[in-house]
Protein backbone atom coordinates (compact mmCIF):
# COMPACT_ATOMS: atom_id res chain seq x y z
CA UNK A 1 0.00 0.00 0.00
CA UNK A 2 1.30 3.46 -0.93
CA UNK A 3 0.14 5.43 2.11
CA UNK A 4 1.52 8.67 0.73
CA UNK A 5 -1.08 8.43 -2.05
CA UNK A 6 -3.91 8.49 0.52
CA UNK A 7 -3.36 12.15 1.37
CA UNK A 8 -6.22 14.41 0.29
CA UNK A 9 -6.16 17.90 -1.27
CA UNK A 10 -8.63 19.25 1.32
CA UNK A 11 -9.86 18.45 4.82
CA UNK A 12 -13.40 17.49 3.78
CA UNK A 13 -12.81 14.74 1.22
CA UNK A 14 -15.19 11.87 2.02
CA UNK A 15 -12.92 8.86 1.69
CA UNK A 16 -15.41 6.10 2.52
CA UNK A 17 -18.35 7.25 0.39
CA UNK A 18 -20.58 7.68 3.46
CA UNK A 19 -23.84 9.58 3.21
CA UNK A 20 -24.79 12.25 5.73
CA UNK A 21 -27.17 9.81 7.43
CA UNK A 22 -24.18 7.64 8.40
CA UNK A 23 -22.97 10.46 10.65
CA UNK A 24 -26.07 10.03 12.80
CA UNK A 25 -25.96 6.23 13.12
CA UNK A 26 -23.85 3.79 15.15
CA UNK A 27 -20.81 2.23 13.53
CA UNK A 28 -18.63 -0.70 14.47
CA UNK A 29 -16.10 1.40 16.40
CA UNK A 30 -18.25 4.51 16.80
CA UNK A 31 -20.73 2.44 18.79
CA UNK A 32 -23.02 5.29 19.78
CA UNK A 33 -25.78 2.81 20.68
CA UNK A 34 -23.69 1.08 23.36
CA UNK A 35 -25.07 1.51 26.91
CA UNK A 36 -21.77 3.01 28.11
CA UNK A 37 -21.88 5.67 25.40
CA UNK A 38 -25.60 6.35 25.82
CA UNK A 39 -25.16 6.77 29.58
CA UNK A 40 -22.13 9.04 29.11
CA UNK A 41 -23.98 11.28 26.65
CA UNK A 42 -27.06 11.40 28.89
CA UNK A 43 -24.96 12.33 31.94
CA UNK A 44 -22.95 15.04 30.19
CA UNK A 45 -24.92 16.58 27.31
CA UNK A 46 -27.83 17.95 29.31
CA UNK A 47 -30.52 20.15 27.79
CA UNK A 48 -30.32 23.04 25.37
CA UNK A 49 -29.14 23.53 21.83
CA UNK A 50 -26.87 21.18 19.92
CA UNK A 51 -24.09 23.70 20.41
CA UNK A 52 -24.55 23.72 24.18
CA UNK A 53 -24.65 19.92 24.29
CA UNK A 54 -21.58 19.59 22.05
CA UNK A 55 -19.59 21.97 24.27
CA UNK A 56 -20.34 19.95 27.39
CA UNK A 57 -19.44 16.74 25.62
CA UNK A 58 -16.19 18.18 24.27
CA UNK A 59 -14.85 19.30 27.62
CA UNK A 60 -15.86 16.03 29.27
CA UNK A 61 -14.11 13.91 26.62
CA UNK A 62 -11.08 16.21 26.64
CA UNK A 63 -10.55 16.24 30.40
CA UNK A 64 -12.18 13.08 31.78
CA UNK A 65 -10.28 10.76 29.42
CA UNK A 66 -6.54 11.01 29.95
CA UNK A 67 -4.39 11.42 26.85
CA UNK A 68 -2.17 8.34 26.63
CA UNK A 69 -0.27 7.43 23.44
CA UNK A 70 1.27 4.29 24.96
CA UNK A 71 -1.47 2.02 26.23
CA UNK A 72 -3.94 1.51 23.39
CA UNK A 73 -3.32 -1.95 21.92
CA UNK A 74 -3.24 -2.07 18.13
CA UNK A 75 -6.41 -4.16 18.13
CA UNK A 76 -9.79 -3.25 16.72
CA UNK A 77 -11.64 -3.64 20.02
CA UNK A 78 -9.34 -1.12 21.73
CA UNK A 79 -10.46 1.56 19.28
CA UNK A 80 -14.16 1.11 20.00
CA UNK A 81 -15.61 4.20 21.70
CA UNK A 82 -17.20 2.26 24.54
CA UNK A 83 -13.88 0.50 25.23
CA UNK A 84 -12.06 3.83 25.39
CA UNK A 85 -14.57 5.30 27.83
CA UNK A 86 -14.35 2.19 30.02
CA UNK A 87 -10.53 2.39 29.96
CA UNK A 88 -10.53 6.06 30.93
CA UNK A 89 -7.72 6.97 28.54
CA UNK A 90 -6.83 7.09 24.86
CA UNK A 91 -4.97 9.15 22.33
CA UNK A 92 -6.17 11.43 19.54
CA UNK A 93 -7.64 8.70 17.30
CA UNK A 94 -9.79 6.92 19.84
CA UNK A 95 -10.65 10.05 21.86
CA UNK A 96 -11.96 11.61 18.64
CA UNK A 97 -13.97 8.43 18.19
CA UNK A 98 -15.52 8.89 21.63
CA UNK A 99 -16.44 12.49 20.79
CA UNK A 100 -18.16 11.35 17.60
CA UNK A 101 -19.99 8.56 19.43
CA UNK A 102 -21.33 10.69 22.29
CA UNK A 103 -22.39 13.41 19.87
CA UNK A 104 -24.39 10.90 17.84
CA UNK A 105 -25.87 9.48 21.03
CA UNK A 106 -27.02 13.04 21.85
CA UNK A 107 -28.57 13.42 18.40
CA UNK A 108 -25.77 15.51 16.87
CA UNK A 109 -24.23 14.30 13.57
CA UNK A 110 -20.47 13.74 13.79
CA UNK A 111 -17.69 12.15 11.75
CA UNK A 112 -13.93 11.53 11.95
CA UNK A 113 -11.20 13.52 10.23
CA UNK A 114 -7.50 12.74 9.95
CA UNK A 115 -4.38 14.80 9.32
CA UNK A 116 -0.62 14.38 9.43
CA UNK A 117 0.96 16.79 11.92
CA UNK A 118 4.52 17.49 12.99
CA UNK A 119 4.78 17.65 16.77
CA UNK A 120 7.72 19.85 17.72
CA UNK A 121 7.26 19.10 21.42
CA UNK A 122 6.72 15.38 21.83
CA UNK A 123 8.70 13.55 24.52
CA UNK A 124 12.07 12.01 23.73
CA UNK A 125 10.84 8.50 24.53
CA UNK A 126 7.81 8.72 22.26
CA UNK A 127 9.88 10.24 19.47
CA UNK A 128 12.36 7.37 19.74
CA UNK A 129 9.58 4.77 19.72
CA UNK A 130 7.97 6.35 16.68
CA UNK A 131 11.23 7.12 14.91
CA UNK A 132 9.68 10.39 13.80
CA UNK A 133 8.18 13.66 15.00
CA UNK A 134 5.31 13.35 12.49
CA UNK A 135 2.03 12.06 13.86
CA UNK A 136 0.39 10.36 10.89
CA UNK A 137 -3.41 10.02 10.99
CA UNK A 138 -3.87 12.45 13.87
CA UNK A 139 -7.58 12.18 14.64
CA UNK A 140 -10.12 14.90 15.26
CA UNK A 141 -13.92 15.11 15.16
CA UNK A 142 -16.12 17.01 12.73
CA UNK A 143 -19.34 18.05 14.48
CA UNK A 144 -22.39 19.27 12.52
CA UNK A 145 -23.53 22.52 14.14
CA UNK A 146 -25.69 25.29 12.69
CA UNK A 147 -25.59 23.75 9.24
CA UNK A 148 -21.83 23.27 8.87
CA UNK A 149 -18.96 21.09 10.00
CA UNK A 150 -16.86 22.38 12.90
CA UNK A 151 -13.63 20.68 13.99
CA UNK A 152 -13.17 19.54 17.59
CA UNK A 153 -9.92 18.07 18.91
CA UNK A 154 -10.48 16.68 22.42
CA UNK A 155 -7.05 15.01 22.56
CA UNK A 156 -4.94 16.68 25.26
CA UNK A 157 -6.58 16.83 28.69
CA UNK A 158 -6.09 20.05 30.66
CA UNK A 159 -3.79 18.42 33.20
CA UNK A 160 -1.48 17.36 30.38
CA UNK A 161 -1.30 20.77 28.73
CA UNK A 162 -0.48 22.32 32.10
CA UNK A 163 2.40 19.87 32.56
CA UNK A 164 3.78 20.56 29.07
CA UNK A 165 3.30 24.34 29.21
CA UNK A 166 0.89 24.23 26.28
CA UNK A 167 -2.17 26.28 25.48
CA UNK A 168 -5.27 24.22 26.30
CA UNK A 169 -7.36 23.28 23.28
CA UNK A 170 -10.48 25.25 24.11
CA UNK A 171 -13.55 25.22 21.87
CA UNK A 172 -16.57 27.47 21.45
CA UNK A 173 -18.41 25.15 19.00
CA UNK A 174 -18.37 27.98 16.44
CA UNK A 175 -14.77 27.98 15.22
CA UNK A 176 -12.48 25.01 14.77
CA UNK A 177 -10.56 23.55 17.70
CA UNK A 178 -7.23 22.39 16.21
CA UNK A 179 -3.74 22.08 17.60
CA UNK A 180 -1.93 25.33 18.39
CA UNK A 181 1.15 26.17 16.28
CA UNK A 182 3.03 27.53 19.33
CA UNK A 183 3.17 26.79 23.06
CA UNK A 184 2.80 29.32 25.88
CA UNK A 185 6.48 30.27 25.57
CA UNK A 186 6.30 30.88 21.84
CA UNK A 187 8.06 27.66 20.82
CA UNK A 188 6.86 25.70 17.80
CA UNK A 189 4.30 23.08 18.77
CA UNK A 190 2.09 21.57 16.05
CA UNK A 191 2.37 21.96 12.30
CA UNK A 192 -0.32 20.57 9.99
CA UNK A 193 1.28 18.85 6.99
CA UNK A 194 -1.49 17.01 5.11
CA UNK A 195 -5.05 15.73 5.39
CA UNK A 196 -6.30 12.16 5.08
CA UNK A 197 -10.02 12.77 4.54
CA UNK A 198 -13.14 12.17 6.61
CA UNK A 199 -14.90 8.94 7.58
CA UNK A 200 -18.10 7.79 9.24
CA UNK A 201 -16.19 5.23 11.32
CA UNK A 202 -12.56 4.86 12.36
CA UNK A 203 -10.72 3.30 9.37
CA UNK A 204 -8.88 0.91 11.66
CA UNK A 205 -7.35 -1.35 9.01
CA UNK A 206 -5.94 1.62 7.12
CA UNK A 207 -4.55 3.24 10.27
CA UNK A 208 -3.00 -0.02 11.47
CA UNK A 209 -1.37 -0.53 8.08
CA UNK A 210 -0.09 3.05 8.01
CA UNK A 211 1.32 2.75 11.53
CA UNK A 212 3.06 -0.51 10.62
CA UNK A 213 4.59 1.37 7.69
CA UNK A 214 5.52 4.62 9.42
CA UNK A 215 6.16 3.38 13.00
CA UNK A 216 7.23 -0.28 12.76
CA UNK A 217 8.90 -0.43 16.18
CA UNK A 218 6.08 1.20 18.13
CA UNK A 219 3.33 -0.64 16.28
CA UNK A 220 4.95 -4.01 16.95
CA UNK A 221 5.01 -3.15 20.65
CA UNK A 222 1.36 -2.01 20.51
CA UNK A 223 0.34 -5.25 18.82
CA UNK A 224 2.10 -7.19 21.58
CA UNK A 225 0.90 -4.57 24.12
CA UNK A 226 3.46 -4.29 26.87
CA UNK A 227 4.41 -0.64 26.45
CA UNK A 228 3.37 1.17 29.61
CA UNK A 229 4.55 4.63 30.50
CA UNK A 230 3.23 7.97 31.65
CA UNK A 231 3.31 10.56 28.87
CA UNK A 232 2.27 13.39 31.19
CA UNK A 233 5.04 12.64 33.68
CA UNK A 234 7.60 12.48 30.86
CA UNK A 235 6.46 15.85 29.55
CA UNK A 236 6.59 17.47 32.98
CA UNK A 237 10.11 16.14 33.60
CA UNK A 238 11.38 17.34 30.23
CA UNK A 239 9.75 20.76 30.69
CA UNK A 240 11.54 21.10 34.04
CA UNK A 241 14.79 20.05 32.43
CA UNK A 242 14.42 22.68 29.69
CA UNK A 243 13.78 25.38 32.28
CA UNK A 244 16.79 24.44 34.45
CA UNK A 245 19.86 26.62 33.73
CA UNK A 246 22.73 24.58 32.40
Amino acid sequence: MDYESLKTPADDVVRDGASFEAYRLPGDLIDSHHPIIVAYARRVAGDGSDREKALRLYYAVRDELRYDPYNTPMKREAYRASTTVAAGHGYCVNKAGVMAAVCRAAGIPARLGYADVRNHMTTQRLSELMGSDVFYYHGYTDVWLDGRWVKATPAFNRELTDKFGLKPLDWDAVGDSIYHPFDLSGRRHMEYLAYRGVFADIPFDEIRGAFRHYYPRMTKAQEEMALGGDFGAEGAAEATDRATPK
